[in-house]
């Protein structure tokens, strides 16, 4: 795993009226500080890729469909550079909150015609000023990473 890429599986309590799904919570190790929360979608046969950011961490999960999630490495000096880690997240068969550090680039796609609903927890608000985001596109050769 791409170094300082946390995850955390998350279960599902259901009962007679649906389920309930704690996704972070202060006293988690995954934990560092709150910034702002928010849902992004990605309609099927779109990639919402690259982009990374200097400061914030993100805190990923899926609560809709299929999502891939991927993270690429090209941090100068890390252990793990030239890395790709690949996430397929599903709240039925893979509950799951991946944790991205800061100039991790990311993005994801819809893994079937279904459109995928992802909710972020980044450690940062947003500064609409001065965003904290860098952008590459979905096909960029350096990545050379196959959507």
């Amino acid at each position: 795993m791409i170094t300082g890429v946390a995850t955390k599986q998350l279960r599902t309590i259901p009962d007679d009226r649906g389920y309930l799904m704690e996704i972070l919570r202060d006293d988690d190790d995954l934990f560092m500080e709150f910034g702002q929360v928010y849902v992004t979608t990605c309609y099927p046969g779109i990639v919402k890729a690259w982009h990374a950011h200097e400061h914030q961490h993100d805190h990923i999960c899926c609560l809709r469909g299929c999502a891939q999630l991927a993270l690429y490495d090209d941090r100068e000096g890390s252990a793990t550079r030239g890395n790709t880690d690949i996430f397929v997240l599903n709240v039925a068969q893979n509950p799951l909150l991946v944790r991205v550090p800061p100039l991790v680039w990311h993005g994801f796609t819809s893994l079937n015609d279904e459109m995928v609903m992802l909710l972020n927890i980044p450690t940062r608000h947003y500064e609409y000023e001065q965003p904290d985001e860098l952008r590459r596109p979905a096909d960029d050769p350096e990545i050379g990473f196959e959507w």
